[in-house]
């Protein structure tokens, strides 16, 4: 793994990494804590979930939002450290909710599993939420294949999403909290002809986890089951691929003092009884040469 440094190691499993400041923030899922990160890997716990922590995002003022996973809420970290209920979405989302990006005015656009992922059940598309600065929440669209990793381009006028389950990514037009014009942004092969969720894996050019943009409009995208960062333009070409030794990756970020080095979420498994219990999850990172634009 020569093109990698290790940032971290010794965490549970590690989610939805953001950059603010000269800061890294990640979800350490297992240990229930969002972790601020220095440039130098110390390591301060920002918050303390009641339950499995995942997407993060920053309000306009500094707040924290954190996905909650397993009671699917959103909680927003207040000035004093304390943790407050910012939207309960459990009427909106069948399932475990999951990555999360929270645009300039506020706004958090939150996917979900849609399905019981962790029980073995069949895969099906699900919906994609926004909530409000205010709480107020609704879904945006649907008919989405394990919406997770987004990036909100310069303009603010493209959401770009990852499928997961479905082998690309898509596009909507972003009109203040309204989505339209959805059109397939990265297309890396055939949809999947299975529910079953092992089969899809295996069939799969690419797994898109966390996903994040750069200056030049492409896409870093941390493929799971490929155990790689590629960088893909619109259109679904790879242009570049960091392989990662092995080590499956299911997050990136751009992120340091310029915005061109490459922090990636990486561990053996994301399975709950091991990764609890071993700790091997770690944040890699690397530099290239285009550095970070737009959201998060």
């Amino acid at each position: 793994m020569a093109e990698f440094s290790t940032l971290i190691s010794g965490l549970s499993f590690t989610e939805c990494p953001r950059r603010r400041g000269e800061r890294l923030y990640v979800s350490d899922r297992y240990t229930h804590r969002v972790l601020a990160l220095a440039v130098d890997g110390t390591a301060e716990t920002f918050a303390r979930t009641p339950e499995l922590p995942c997407g993060l995002g920053f309000l306009p003022d500094g707040r924290l939002l954190i996905t909650s996973m397993l009671d699917r809420k959103v909680l927003r970290r207040e000035p004093d450290g304390s943790l407050v209920e910012h939207a309960d979405l459990s009427a909106l989302a069948p399932w475990q909710l999951n990555d999360m990006l929270v645009d300039h005015e506020g706004r958090a656009w939150v996917g979900q599993f849609g399905f019981d992922l962790m029980g073995g059940a069949q895969a099906c598309t699900t919906s994609l939420i926004c909530v409000m600065p205010d709480g107020r929440a609704r879904v945006v669209a649907d008919q989405l294949g394990f919406p997770n990793g987004m990036v909100l381009t310069p303009d603010r006028r493209t959401l770009i999403v990852a499928e997961t389950m479905m082998n690309r990514l898509s596009a909507f037009s972003v009109s203040g909290d309204s989505l339209s014009e959805r059109s397939t942004w990265a297309a890396f092969g055939e949809l999947p002809r299975s529910t079953a969720v092992p089969e899809i894996l295996e069939q799969a050019t690419v797994v898109p986890d966390g996903i994040c943009l750069d200056a030049e409009g492409a896409v870093w995208v941390a493929d799971v089951f490929n155990n790689r960062l590629i960088r893909v333009i619109e259109g679904g070409t790879i242009v570049e691929e960091r392989k990662t030794d092995g080590i499956r990756v299911f997050a990136c970020m751009l992120g340091g003092k310029d915005g061109r080095t490459l922090f990636a979420c990486a561990a053996p498994t994301f399975n709950e009884a091991e990764a609890s219990t071993n700790h091997r999850a770690s944040i890699l990172m690397t530099t290239v040469e285009v550095p970070h634009a737009g959201l998060p």
